[in-house]
């Protein structure tokens, strides 16, 4: 009998049947390798373009305070700009400019698209310009240099300055900076900003304090008024107690002013006039710069100590600048402090839920529709969580709390607003759903073998489900944990309506009793994302701290998650042994 090769189906006669003879393609199919490749495909884009995000982040967000060469640009018309390069870009001009130009300015168009290249540059300067950048177009520039004694100035106040110290005055002396030398000048500026440090703890730290304690004298006897009238004897005691303490605290305002104004007089008299590369000066306290550096004198070992500097800036003092500059210790201390709230409430809701459906619930048509319920609730947009949050926590039970425990400091709502509380419970709310599901799972998981053995030695079924089921579930449990910590810490469309702010002056945990202020609005890494990244007055100059806030966002949650994930493996193996 002979045999034919071909590609396709081929029929061979054996013991008088017909038997169909597979491909090369037929047995691909059937083991499933086009689908594997597939499948493997899909995957490696998908770690590719989640790869490639990230190392996005991390580049832009590592490079942001590495400090920059200042080129000073010559325009054609003899006018000088001096800044730090942003980026470079293509655009068209507009037609009707074409005709101003002079043959070396249409020269920079390209001829075959009439495009031409434009370079942003932070110029800084904004009190004396309204703009922190400026686009120059390539056919604008007479020449570029990187001109020596140009400083790169950090202040407090109006951003930065980019440009000359034509003066300084040091206890109401004028000084040439050159003769000053840098050694003198560093030092006093150092001690210009202790004394800027110094005033501000005890405007913010003591004053602050004593403030506090004059409005509790006063909300004390706001509270005898209400409950016992202004013509009780209880009312006329508290107001002569109320005036000798708030008489003593003002004493000890007053002293603690005239400290305060002292040091503001010395530091008025070290001044800085600084000089921009056209000529225009301004003049403000020593103590208002924050940093400066003469940007294209230094090596690279004074390079890293300013960039280590400003990371060091970053992570421990507030913003500045509209959030676009300085730290954000707040934002970071506030998503740390309701992420682990939110934890604290949604692990016992979320575990005693599963437990309950699991193992005490008689299944039936009631605990599936709460299943259903439960996962129907993952998918509802996180908004409709924050408006049922500002209703029900804020407005319902806060308005009860302010009636029934605070009625002397209304119509000022205490926990009747948006405050750190409410949104731990609403991000709690969004997030259980989660920790049911993986909970669920986990308690199904625990073989059924050990309950028995565990019932069969005379626990009961709570002691069974405590001893025996919880434990060897924890992983799972804490897998759950984990997932809502990601979701829960990156969340913001909830939280701009139930606490989150864009500036909080006050942390939700400080030195003034009770210590813990629930009722405290705070600053959130998502919502300050958001906020410089859209709000700013100038885009451009909050996209460098978009880069690293975000940055720092995801290594919190890595952070956060790599605690839970150390946790959970550390209970797989205390259980591994005794599982199956």
């Amino acid at each position: 009998m002979s045999t034919q090769n071909t590609s396709t189906v081929a029929l061979m006669k054996e013991e008088g049947s017909a038997r169909p003879v597979r491909t090369f393609s037929a047995d691909l199919s059937a083991v499933g390798e086009p689908a594997l490749w597939a499948f493997g495909g899909a995957l490696a884009l998908g770690i590719l373009l989640i790869s490639g995000f990230l190392f996005f982040i991390f580049w832009n967000g590592v490079a942001t305070f590495w400090p920059r060469p200042i080129e000073v640009v010559t325009l054609q018309d003899g006018s000088k700009l001096a800044g730090e390069i942003s980026r470079t870009n293509l655009f068209r001009p507009d037609p009707s400019l074409l005709a101003t130009l002079t043959d070396a300015q249409r020269a920079q168009i390209r001829e075959e698209d009439g495009y031409v290249h434009r370079t942003l540059i932070r110029t800084g300067n904004y009190d004396l310009y309204n703009e922190d950048f400026r686009w120059v177009s390539d056919y604008e520039i007479a020449r570029k240099s990187r001109e020596p004694g140009i400083y790169f100035i950090e202040r407090q106040e109006w951003g930065v300055f980019v440009g000359r110290i034509r003066q300084v005055i040091l206890d109401g002396v004028e000084q040439d900076p050159a003769q000053l030398g840098q050694d003198r000048l560093q030092a006093e500026q150092r001690a210009a900003r202790a004394r800027f440090m110094t005033i501000r703890e005890i405007e913010r730290g003591e004053i602050g304090k004593i403030n506090h304690q004059i409005e509790s004298e006063r909300l004390a006897l706001r509270r005898v008024e209400i409950r016992h009238g202004v013509d009780s004897a209880q009312y006329r005691d508290r107001v002569r107690e109320a005036e000798l303490r708030i008489a003593e605290l003002e004493k000890a305002y007053g002293v603690l002013q005239a400290k305060a104004d002292a040091i503001k007089a010395v530091d008025a008299r070290y001044r800085v006039v600084l000089e921009d590369i056209g000529g225009a000066s301004k003049e403000t306290g020593l103590s208002q710069i924050v940093r400066y550096y003469a940007a294209n004198d230094i090596g690279f070992l004074d390079k890293l100590g300013i960039y280590l500097s400003r990371w060091a800036e970053f992570l421990t003092s507030e913003p500045r600048e509209a959030n676009t500059e300085g730290g954000i210790l707040p934002a970071i201390f506030g998503t740390v402090t309701m992420t682990m709230l939110m934890v604290l409430v949604v692990a016992p809701f979320g575990v005693i839920t599963a437990l309950y459906l699991r193992e005490y619930a008689k299944q039936g048509t009631a605990v599936a529709m709460v299943r259903i319920a439960v996962n129907n609730l993952a998918g509802v947009p996180s908004i409709v969580y924050g408006v049922f949050g500002l209703g029900f926590f804020a407005y319902t039970l806060g308005g009860g709390i302010d009636a029934l425990f605070f009625p002397e400091r209304l119509p000022s709502p205490t926990f009747g607003t948006g405050g750190i509380l409410w949104s731990s419970l609403t991000l709690a709310l969004l997030t259980v759903p989660v920790v049911i599901v993986a909970s669920e799972e986990a308690l199904a998981a625990v073989p059924r073998s050990i309950r028995e053995g565990a019932l069969a030695c005379g626990a009961s079924k709570w002691q069974t489900i405590r001893s025996i089921v919880l434990p060897h579930a924890l992983p799972g449990v804490m897998t759950g944990l984990i997932l809502a910590m990601a979701r829960g810490a990156g969340e913001v469309a909830p939280l701009m309506l139930v606490g989150v702010v864009k500036l909080a002056p006050e942390l939700p945990i400080d030195g003034v009793f009770p210590y813990v202020h629930l009722e405290r609005s705070f600053m959130h890494l998502g919502f300050h994302i958001f906020d410089v990244g859209f709000q700013s007055r100038n885009s451009e100059a909050g996209k460098p701290m978009v880069f690293v806030t975000t940055l720092l966002l995801l290594g919190l949650i890595v952070l956060m998650n790599s605690s839970a994930i150390y946790i959970r493996n550390r209970l797989k193996k205390k259980f591994v042994g005794s599982q199956f």
